[in-house]
């Protein structure tokens, strides 16, 4: 199956209001949100909701550079840093982008799950979650690098520098650091 421009933009404007309608509905629900801070210390939290602006912000830019700015059949030829064709560019986007996106929309309510029954297992939800999100920026960063690489436009670095924004959250913040400091 082809993976159109328009069936990616349309994936992603359904995605995309569902994780952060995830959010205002899982933290309504909660009893306590200020557990989903974990173990970050509260020197960190500002730093850390700056850090989500900015990740927000990094994703805009390959969302717009990828599925706007940048011709469709340009983006279709864009391969893995390692790949080679001429085909297939929004099927990779469409993996990475729903690898951000869906399990976005889990994340907090696996963890409330795991913070109502507290068993061993659900931290594994949570952190499979997360580190699924981590794998879909990643991809992301693979792509921008290899649409960099191959020279598709002249303002190639810019979803490279929107993947970098975005990893300082998702891979850093939530991936490695939230995870560490969890008090599983």
């Amino acid at each position: 199956m082809e993976i159109t421009r328009e069936a990616l933009r349309l994936a992603l404007y359904i995605t995309g209001p569902l994780v952060l309608a995830s959010y205002v509905f899982g933290i309504s629900r909660m009893e306590s949100p200020m557990d989903l801070w974990g173990g970050i210390p509260e020197s960190w939290r500002t730093l850390n909701v700056t850090c989500m602006f900015v990740s927000a912000t990094g994703f805009l830019i390959m969302w717009w550079f990828f599925l706007y700015r940048w011709d469709a059949a340009v983006v279709e030829t864009v391969q893995w840093p390692w790949g080679e064709g001429d085909s297939g560019g929004h099927s990779r986007l469409m993996l990475a982008f729903l690898l951000v996106t869906i399990p976005s929309m889990f994340w907090l309510e696996l963890t409330a799950l795991h913070i109502r029954i507290d068993e061993s297992w659900s931290q594994w939800l949570v952190i499979g979650c997360l580190w699924l999100v981590c794998l879909g920026n990643i991809l992301l960063g693979l792509f921008a690098w290899g649409a960099y690489k191959q020279e598709v436009s002249s303002d190639t670095i810019w979803p490279v520098v929107g993947a970098t924004m975005l990893g300082i959250q998702v891979i850093i913040n939530d991936g490695i650091l939230w995870n560490l400091k969890y008090p599983w």
